[in-house]
């Protein structure tokens, strides 16, 4: 059997290239997919926040929003007064972007786990939500 990086490695680039995919069919460039999702549920982010979430340098992020802002999937406006705080909203065009790039989403979830029974699916995320915390929460890898 492979090794543990190498089968995560392996599953991630196929998941992504499945969500790429689709995303090109709906006319969205890499990094634009996952922002619209976090922003369908956390409209009024800012930049920074949004980077951490989606876990994606805050320029390559910056570069990113510019161009959906070009084609008129988010708007940047101030909040309260706050002249030097940015935040960003989905325009209409960007909500509906977002619930077609659900269901891309789905699909490709279904892929993944279409071996797996129920509580095999269940198991899986519940371990790659371990591995995930484990890999936040510790600074190096060296340590383990």
């Amino acid at each position: 059997m492979e090794s543990l990086h190498y089968l995560l490695m392996k599953a991630h680039t196929n998941l992504q290239r499945n969500i790429i995919a689709g995303a090109a069919e709906l006319g969205l460039s890499p990094g634009q997919p996952k922002i619209l999702d976090y922003l369908s549920g956390h409209e009024g982010s800012d930049q920074k926040t949004i980077a951490a979430y989606c876990e994606i340098e805050q320029t390559t992020v910056g570069s990113i929003l510019t161009r959906m802002e070009k084609a008129d999937l988010i708007e940047r406006r101030q909040k309260d007064g706050n002249r030097r705080s940015i935040y960003i909203y989905l325009t209409e065009k960007g909500r509906r972007a977002a619930e077609k790039m659900e269901s891309v989403f789905k699909r490709a979830d279904e892929l993944a786990l279409k071996g797996l029974t129920e509580d095999e699916a269940a198991q899986l995320k519940y371990y790659l939500n371990k591995i995930c915390t484990t890999l936040t929460c510790d600074t190096t890898l060296e340590e383990a």
